[in-house]
């Protein structure tokens, strides 16, 4: 997935799978700050795909219980983006270096013949490859 369509689907909030995402995302970036039961108990949730209850029934808990705990943690990882745009700014990132990426080819393109210039555009499409 190119980081525009990433970078897409983290300002859309429509459907389960983009809110999935947008938190799956932001608990990349921002989990070590959660408690260690709000990690265990988003992880079992959002990546591991168990339901309320099969959490809750593992952890010896309600099932409201459990839902609270992944509530708190997300809204807790949903204002650490908000105060630091962090996600934001990292996937804007993204979509400049595919445009930059998509400009330096067009630049080896139109250098065909001209060796010197060809042979730097290369040099500089390697140097934004690394950077992902």
């Amino acid at each position: 997935m190119s980081a525009r369509q990433v970078l897409l689907l983290y300002g859309r909030r429509n459907s389960m799978n983009d809110e999935t995402l947008q938190m799956t995302m932001l608990y990349d970036f921002f989990g070590e700050l959660l408690t260690e039961k709000q990690r265990e108990y988003f992880d079992l949730y959002h990546n591991e795909d168990l339901s309320l209850s099969e959490i809750a029934e593992k952890a010896g808990i309600t099932r409201q219980g459990v839902f609270d705990i992944i509530t708190r943690a997300e809204k807790t990882l949903e204002k650490i983006e908000h105060k630091t745009g962090v996600v934001k700014r990292w996937l804007e990132t993204c979509e400049s270096l595919d445009r930059a990426e998509a400009i330096a080819g067009e630049l080896l393109s139109l250098s065909q013949g001209e060796t010197k210039a060809s042979e730097r555009t290369k040099t500089l499409i390697t140097i934004l490859e690394g950077l992902r």
